[in-house]
């Protein structure tokens, strides 16, 4: 069975565009970790491209997964929202078989 890397929303890139991720070398790092509510949580910060991270490039910005993250998140979309509730980096996992109400943690 195929497996297709993450997509990321131009809403994503432009958010990144918008904080200046790509002028200070930054990208937006997605990884996945064990513990959360549900089992696994994402981790969303900005840091420096690593050698063995996959790479995901629009409109000038990176988005980077480590090899160890990235088959949690096969076919999954990086998307970028502002609502009532705040604004933030989500992920829509098809993976995930249940998350929790934030969003942060899900299980498989």
């Amino acid at each position: 069975m195929l497996t297709l890397p993450p997509k990321v929303t131009q809403r994503a890139y432009d958010r990144l565009a918008e904080i200046g991720a790509a002028d200070h070398g930054k990208a937006l790092r997605i990884a996945v970790e064990g513990g959360g509510c549900s089992g696994f949580q994402y981790e969303i910060d900005l840091d420096t491209p690593k050698d063995d991270d996959l790479i995901l490039e629009g409109s000038g910005q990176k988005v980077v997964i480590d090899s160890v993250s990235l088959p949690f998140l096969a076919d999954a979309e990086i998307d970028f929202t502002d609502e009532l509730i705040g604004a933030r980096f989500v992920i829509n996992n098809p993976n995930a078989t249940s998350s929790c109400g934030c969003g942060t943690s899900f299980s498989m």
